[in-house]
């Protein structure tokens, strides 16, 4: 039986970018703290897990197939039983004596599995919503979208610690049953998806050739890179690969650096007290930052309020230079720099989101922000897989000082874009 077209974006918009979310963050972030604890060295970790964003890079290469193949939301509903059977193989595979080899095969399909659900989403929810409902809700699914990274680096490693209490601190079987509850939790939104998810009239059902999706491919990425004079293209390109530049060295040193002992220059944070930093306080300032980051850009414009959104995702990164100097033990203190960080994050992401929405206009909308979102991920993976080595090299406090210099880059590369001032406004 087909759905009404009436079904309200607030009844999956937040369950949809909440499951989008949450295996980004179990394979770029979760597994680091995971991997800390099985005794990787920082090196190890920034080299193994910066692998794993491959898929999120590559998934230009079969995202015709999802725009031409089938519904949005048919792919949407299988790539979710699918990842809650990547979530099963984890947690099985932590308990064998190949316990390495097997999370990393089962973190490689997740996050092909979950770049595959990417474009699907994303395709859905720009064929279901209009322009300005697509402006208005950006800060809603950004913030599900990290809630989802703040449940995953937060509350599950909070869990985690608390179950290695009562178990010996037997580190595998705890997060085996963490993955397990995770694999549950998955069915459950395909369950709810299969059931709520409207049949976009835009997103038919085109059972397609070969040679069709192939010529797809073509026409997407000959029409991506023709869309704008060359020039302007390369500065769209830039400014997709280096917008996130510091966070791409923050985003796995981060974690470690909290949670290392002191002797090691981190602030040796339990998994409780991390969890606590980063899912409470930190998913009240992400909170914040992402929902008045949409409503500022749906009532002005994105390009009215760019350049303070670029401020807000790299100025905060100071929170890292003085925690790594001061070495606060306060709780309080950690917890308030993080809100300070999550909050100006919230903001500057609206930006690039906003931004890979107004790229992406016009025919194969959904290959072509796959294609912004792919590039966007490079920008993420190649800096992440050096970042480990750059801070055993320098030590926590010379890597985040040279962090700060690297914000220079942000700026730069967003000063060459140009965009539509009425983009986002509501007419």
């Amino acid at each position: 039986m087909t759905k009404q077209h009436n079904t309200s974006p607030w009844a999956w918009i937040p369950t949809l970018y909440f499951a989008e979310g949450l295996p980004n963050v179990l394979v770029t972030v979760v597994s680091v703290t995971m991997y800390m604890q099985m005794g990787l060295t920082d090196t190890e970790i920034g080299l193994y897990t910066g692998w794993l964003q491959l898929p999120w890079v590559l998934k230009f290469i079969w995202s015709p197939f999802v725009d031409l193949y089938r519904t949005k939301r048919w792919w949407v509903t299988l790539m979710q039983v699918l990842l809650g059977a990547s979530l099963a193989g984890v947690a099985f595979t932590l308990n064998t004596t190949w316990w390495f080899q097997g999370t990393m095969c089962c973190f490689f399909l997740m996050a092909f599995l979950s770049a595959t659900h990417d474009v699907a989403a994303d395709g859905y929810y720009m064929l279901e919503l209009d322009e300005y409902q697509q402006s208005l809700f950006v800060g809603i699914r950004n913030t599900f979208y990290r809630i989802a990274v703040i449940f995953g680096q937060g509350v599950l490693i909070s869990l985690a610690g608390l179950l290695q209490r009562y178990v010996s601190d037997v580190k595998a079987f705890t997060w085996s049953l963490i993955f397990y509850g995770l694999a549950a939790l998955f069915i459950m939104l395909w369950l709810w998806h299969s059931y709520i998810l409207p049949h976009a009239k835009a997103d038919a059902d085109r059972p397609s050739s070969v040679s069709q999706v192939c010529q797809g491919l073509k026409d997407t990425l000959v029409t991506f890179v023709t869309k704008v004079p060359f020039r302007s293209f390369c500065f769209v390109l830039l400014f997709l690969l280096f917008y996130r530049f510091p966070e791409a060295l923050l985003s796995k040193m981060t974690a470690t650096f909290l949670q290392r002992p002191v002797s090691e220059g981190g602030l040796g944070l339990s998994p409780i007290e991390f969890g606590v930093a980063n899912g409470t306080v930190g998913l009240i300032g992400l909170l914040g930052g992402g929902i008045v980051g949409g409503w500022l850009a749906s009532r002005d414009g994105l390009k009215r309020w760019l350049w303070p959104f670029v401020c807000a995702i790299t100025l905060p990164d100071l929170v890292y230079v003085y925690m790594s100097y001061a070495l606060p033990s306060n709780l309080v203190l950690i917890s308030t720099c993080l809100f300070v960080e999550q909050f100006g994050y919230g903001l500057g992401f609206t930006a690039l989101t906003l931004y890979m929405l107004y790229y992406s206009q016009g025919e194969y909308k959904t290959s072509h922000y796959a294609l912004c979102t792919a590039i966007s991920f490079l920008g993420l993976m190649l800096p992440g897989m050096a970042s480990g080595w750059l801070k055993d090299l320098l030590g926590y406090q010379h890597f985040f000082v040279g962090v700060m210099a690297f914000c220079t880059i942000t700026f730069i590369v967003t000063a060459f874009i140009k965009l539509d001032p009425t983009f986002g406004k509501k007419d």
